[in-house]
């Protein structure tokens, strides 16, 4: 029998950590005693925002963003200084963050809730587009910006939606961002700079 290492409590935080995306062993090694290090009312805010985290946050019923638990629906929505008529539809909710940045964006958004993938068994009808179909009709929407990411997925998801949108008989403008995002790069991850030649470069679809 091996000789145990580590106190059990530090090794189960540590397997947390660990099934965290792109958190591999080390980097979980080095949270959870980072965590242990600090003083204990540190470790006490942690543990509450986790425990609050699910009960705090929801998705809005209409964009499908993140909003706290007491909001009816998005401000990025009800906000009258947005043009609902214009609409950035996106991957996940994180990707409303990183074009928020660039403050040059001041319509609505729309997420999907992912990108079609097969092989990890995602497919249209997993994702929020009838909705998005439904607020075309309901705001009047004259532009589309599709900004999911530029990988495959991204594309293929991005060609679905053109189609679909297309074959509903909408007179709505379809646009990509532009090519400033280099190919493989997640639109959260996109600097500020590019995120902004994207959107005013975008492209007619």
């Amino acid at each position: 029998m091996a000789t145990k290492i580590l106190p059990a409590a530090l090794e189960r935080l540590i397997e947390e950590f660990g099934n965290l995306p792109g958190v591999g062993p080390r980097t979980a090694e080095r949270y959870a005693y980072a965590v242990l290090r600090r003083d204990p009312t540190q470790a006490e805010r942690l543990a509450r925002a986790l425990n609050e985290l699910h009960r705090r946050v929801k998705t809005c019923p209409v964009t499908f963003a993140l909003i706290d638990a007491e909001e009816e629906v998005s401000p990025l929505y009800t906000d009258e200084a947005r043009n609902k008529q214009l609409v950035c539809v996106v991957e996940e909710p994180l990707d409303i963050v990183a074009l928020e940045r660039t403050g040059q964006y001041h319509g609505t958004y729309h997420v999907l809730g992912g990108a079609i993938s097969p092989i990890d068994g995602i497919g249209p009808e997993q994702l929020h587009i009838p909705e998005l179909i439904e607020r075309c009709k309901n705001d009047q929407v004259a532009e589309i910006i599709i900004a999911t990411n530029a990988s495959v997925e991204g594309e293929s998801t991005a060609l679905f939606l053109q189609r679909y949108i297309q074959e509903a008989s909408l007179k709505i403008t379809i646009s990509r961002l532009a090519r400033g995002i280099p190919v493989g790069v997640d639109l959260e991850y996109a600097d500020q700079i590019t995120l902004t030649h994207a959107l005013e470069g975008r492209r007619t679809l």
